[in-house]
């Protein structure tokens, strides 16, 4: 087998150079240098727009941002440019109101404090279990004046955690009062109030009717009816209901006298409600020409959709046209009734961060039901983009202050009574005294009860973040990961791909795997390699072999390392390896190349404080020649690199990075992070520069990413929980500049994580039990996904990581009622102790798999179809008692269904609510299946998307609901 696989893999890497003879670059390698290249003209261009009468004269002007995609359908196909899957809500509620779907309705812990500027703040903490993937973590929200910030914090069953270090990971420090814990049970209700200014859960969004020639706003108003297009398109945005006792979100629409219309058209979208304020459905009066009453509440919307008649050459609808100073977006939209295609141009206020997705190349849609999501969620996107303009950010910012002095006066008073724990920085997992363990039992059942109370309450009214009733199709997401490898035997330490297969450093040695046939040995474990690059352009192999103060850089031929697997041999001794020593290395710590290495090859190796500049004499643009592949190779690679000059700096650095300048001459630069600072430093002069210092007490560097923006610098600072974008330019000097401009941005991750990939237009962190996914252009958060113990190996091109998961563990039937109501994850008894492992259980087994995201799939415009994957379709569905087959469910947008199923949830739970705490441990426990059969709550029958059944060790599990999602009224 052995044998089979060698002249496999050597017949394939041939094949492999021999292309690399004709062609500057493989696949793989051109996308893992494209990458990091983006561009924001995908979102749209800042344009001045004059609307005029039909004299001429000019009425308004205003500046907005254009997105109308290209008129060039044979436009190439760039890195970033829209695919069908790139559709995404940007900061999901689901995933972004963590005390909704987290602590409410559970036991946990809220703190009260001031800060050192003696302003107040809340904190609360719970323990939880990640989407029942037996994952714990502490989640922690910290509500101050100036926004929420949220983070996620590792669970250790030894150590338990302070108040005061999770205050310090969220950088609060200082204090003016230490926090103190509030046990009263109403507290909830006030915290979920500071929550839902966030924003609103549902939507309200205008729909004006223009026709063909119309240029004023009272001409579009005054339309009475629509036509027969008009209402095609109103048929596929959503129902038309009767308003009169309309019980389900209303948009500020009168549902009792009829004053505001008769009929509206109302839909649900991924468990957002939607009101559409139509113009031709608002009262009509024939005496008002401005037709007021239509204006109050299209006037009102943040977002309005304009559908115009008429054909292309025909006046376009320009924004400022409409007279409102409050709607910033308007998406206009045209029907062709010859290709009956739908096809959109969005105008944003100029002052509205950018949102996606970016329309398509050109922004025509002939699938109906296509654009129908494409617009939903580009409106969706569009008015949370909108609530971080400095107009609403500051009222907002200003009616979180209010509520959380409100609040702080309110509870003060009670600081010397039993509410409020005199107690400051205590454990978050306090253990009760056995005298008041009854007593502090009951007070949890009540919180819990006042807890879950809230939370039906929520639901019933329509306001839950809750993806429960949610329509949607089945769709594969780029992220989507393949199984690489499975029943990987060995703890991986770095890799990077050869060809179709990957060479991993293992603590067996380096080998090289390839999918699942036998993993042939490269270099055996005398030789502990700890970075690595395979550069198949160039024929060589780059690796740091650390091995304390004998560390060294190695450098070998492709080429020479694969006539020694044709040949059979063992794997390599660090002995072997004397003649590929680059000697002035010794001591290396760190390495780092250059991403763009089409120009000249440069090497920067770190050994304690001083960089070492490395490159190639002789840069051979076709990579190997062609006599190289039929006679031996004389010369060492080593003898083809030469040292440029030292650096030194003034401390040792952490993380380092090459940045390319715009041209050729001596402008590049050098990243490095050390204490508590990231500098850049000048390649030719050695000259350092501070571009970002840390306020922080302690710093965990993570990456320093160099992208570039239509072909200039920038970087992506990592480190502890923030990431901040900053744009760099060098320029003549030997200087260089920071450019503070309206595309900086910053945000934070929910985990802190230990590695950062780039994948235009996908910002992906890598921590130990989950992946977040994000956009670069914004930093909003796309999806996090759950991945026990994840570590990322491989990020130059595709992406390779390792996770384990327990094979006999449900991919979707554990259920989260074993965290009963009197028994939460905080305060555990003995009796019902939440099942939390930090090893293996009797008669279970683990696995660790490699797996692959292939880089194509995030930056290209097709989807790689998966050899094995390990994920389940993501089908978007409300959940149902009925066994049956959701794949053979009609997709629709009504919201009949998702009432009905909230009405019986009240239902079948206002009883329950009503029984008394003392018994609700004997419900929770009567509730328990002891025979182990999962109920239908707890089973997905969806299969993966070529109808075979799912992986049991996928990392990944999405499936129709979250077990979080699941209200347990016990």
């Amino acid at each position: 087998m052995v044998v089979d696989f060698c002249r496999r893999f050597v017949a394939r890497s041939l094949c492999i150079i021999l292309m690399k003879h004709f062609c500057s670059s493989s696949v793989s390698e051109d996308l893992g240098c494209r990458r990091g290249d983006f561009s924001r003209k995908h979102y749209g261009s800042v344009e001045l727009l004059i609307s005029s009468d039909a004299d001429g004269a000019i009425q308004r002007a205003g500046r907005f941002r254009v997105e109308n995609g290209s008129s060039d359908e044979n436009a190439t196909a760039l890195p970033g440019t829209w695919r069908r899957t790139d559709v995404h809500l940007e900061n999901p509620e689901y995933h972004t109101r963590w005390y909704f779907k987290y602590f409410l309705g559970q036991v946990h812990q809220n703190y009260i404090g001031n800060d050192a500027e003696k302003s107040p703040f809340f904190l609360s903490v719970t323990l939880s279990d990640q989407n029942n993937q037996r994952v714990p973590q502490y989640r922690a929200i910290l509500w101050r004046k100036t926004g929420t910030q949220k983070i996620c914090l590792p669970y250790s069953p030894t150590k338990t955690l302070s108040v005061k270090s999770i205050l310090s990971a969220m950088n609060l420090d200082k204090f003016e009062k230490g926090p103190r814990e509030i046990f009263h049970p109403e507290i909830q209700k006030d915290l979920l109030v500071l929550e839902e200014q966030e924003g609103s859960v549902n939507f309200k969004f205008g729909v004006l009717f223009a026709k063909d020639g119309q240029l004023t706003d009272d001409e579009m108003f005054s339309n009475e009816i629509g036509s027969e297009a008009f209402q095609k398109f109103l048929n596929l945005l959503g129902d038309t209901i009767t308003l009169k006792g309309w019980m389900g979100y209303r948009g500020g629409l009168d549902t009792k006298n009829d004053t505001t219309g008769i009929h509206s058209v109302y839909t649900v979208y991924q468990g957002h409600e939607i009101m559409f304020h139509v113009s031709t459905m608002l009262p009509y009066s024939k005496e008002n020409k401005q037709q007021v009453e239509r204006k109050r509440h299209i006037g009102n919307d943040i977002v309005t959709i304009v559908f115009q008649e008429g054909e292309e050459s025909s006046p376009a609808f320009k924004p400022s046209m409409i007279r409102s100073h409050f709607t910033h977006i308007f998406a206009l939209v045209r029907y062709d009734q010859q290709n009956d295609s739908y096809r959109l141009k969005i105008f944003s206020e100029e002052s509205v961060p950018l949102f996606g997705p970016p329309l398509p190349t050109p922004p025509v849609f002939t699938d109906h039901q296509e654009f129908r999501d494409f617009l939903l969620v580009k409106l969706i996107n569009g008015e949370k983009a909108t609530l971080e303009t400095p107009t609403f950010a500051q009222k907002r910012r200003r009616t979180l202050d209010m509520l959380i002095r409100s609040l702080h006066q309110d509870l003060m008073p009670d600081l010397h009574k039993n509410m409020l724990n005199r107690r400051s920085f205590s454990d978050v997992l306090p253990e009760s005294p056995k005298s008041a363990r009854k007593k502090e039992e009951a007070r949890q059942a009540e919180f819990v009860r006042i807890g879950q109370a809230l939370k039906l309450k929520s639901i019933v009214r329509g306001d839950a973040p809750s993806s429960l009733a949610a329509s949607g199709i089945c769709k594969k997401e780029p992220w989507e990961p393949q199984c690489f490898c499975s029943n990987f035997p060995h703890e991986a330490v770095c890799a990077d791909p050869w060809g179709q297969a990957l060479l991993v450093s293992t603590d067996a040695g380096v080998l090289l795997v390839d999918d699942d046939l036998p993993s042939v040995s490269v270099f055996d474990r005398t030789l502990p390699v700890k970075q690595m690059h395979v550069l198949e352009t160039l024929d060589l192999l780059v690796l740091r072999a650390d091995k304390g103060k004998d560390a060294r850089l190695f450098v070998f031929r492709l080429s020479a390392l694969q006539k020694g697997l044709e040949g059979k041999q063992t794997g390599k001794s660090r002995s072997d390896c004397r003649e590929n020593k680059l000697e002035k290395t010794k001591g290396c710590h760190l390495y780092a190349i250059n991403t763009h290495h089409s120009r000249e090859l440069r090497i920067v190796v770190a050994i304690r404080n001083k960089l070492l500049l490395i490159t190639r004499k002789h840069n051979k643009p076709s990579g190997v020649s062609s006599t190289s592949l039929l006679s031996p190779l004389s010369e060492s690679p080593v003898e083809e690199f030469q040292y440029i000059r030292e650096i030194c700096l003034s401390d040792s650095p952490v993380v380092m990075t090459l940045v390319d300048g715009p041209t050729e001459e001596s402008d590049n630069l050098i990243c490095v992070a050390y204490r508590h600072q990231f500098d850049v430093v000048n390649e030719s002069t050695g000259e350092a520069f501070r571009l970002h210092h840390v306020e922080a007490n302690r710093v965990n560097f993570v990456a320093a990413i160099d992208v570039y923006e239509d072909g200039e610098a920038g970087l992506l600072l990592c480190y502890n929980y923030s990431c901040i974008y900053k744009k760099v330019c060098p320029f003549n000097g030997g200087s260089f500049l920071v450019q503070p401009s309206a595309s900086d941005f910053q945000f934070c991750w929910n985990q802190a994580p230990c590695a950062i990939v780039c994948a235009f237009p996908y910002l992906l962190a890598f921590t130990t039990d989950s992946m977040e996914i994000r956009l670069v252009v914004n930093g909003n958060l796309v999806h996090t996904a759950v991945v026990p113990q994840l570590q990322l190996v491989a990020s130059r091109s595709d992406i390779y990581f390792t996770a384990t998961a327990a094979v006999n563990e449900v991919s979707s039937g554990g259920s989260s009622k074993g965290a009963s109501a009197g028994n939460s994850p905080q305060t555990p008894t003995g009796r019902d102790t939440p099942v939390f492992p930090s090893s293996l259980g009797e008669g279970e087994i683990q696995s660790k798999n490699l797996y692959k995201i292939p880089l194509r799939n995030l930056v290209g415009r097709s989807i790689e179809r998966p050899l094995k994957s390990p994920l389940v379709s993501k089908v978007i569905t409300p959940p149902t008692p009925i066994s049956v087959g959701l794949a053979a469910i009609p997709v629709t947008h009504s919201l009949s269904l998702s009432r009905m199923e909230i009405k019986e949830i009240a239902s079948r739970t206002r009883r329950e609510l009503l029984i008394p705490s003392g018994s609700l441990e004997s419900a929770s426990t009567s509730e328990a299946n002891p025979e182990g059969h999962s109920t239908s709550s707890d089973q997905d029958p969806v299969a993966d998307r070529e109808g075979s059944p799912v992986s049991s060790s996928s990392p990944f599990q999405l499936t129709a609901f979250s077990d979080e999602d699941i209200i347990d009224l016990k």
